[in-house]
């Protein structure tokens, strides 16, 4: 008999700046703009999935 998984929650806490995988030449401006242009991509695409159901 399969288990169907009806909810999923994933929790993250990030506080340790010290641990990254980023490069360290790349300044904290040049982060924050990476990180708000993948957020809009990524609302963006879900957006254009609800609007094709």
């Amino acid at each position: 008999m399969p288990i169907e998984i009806k909810e999923l929650i994933i929790k993250v806490t990030v506080n340790d700046p010290n641990q990254t995988n980023a490069s360290a030449e790349k300044k904290s401006g040049e982060k924050a703009e990476e990180i708000m242009r993948a957020c809009i991509e990524q609302v963006l695409e879900i957006q254009n999935r609800k609007k094709e159901r």
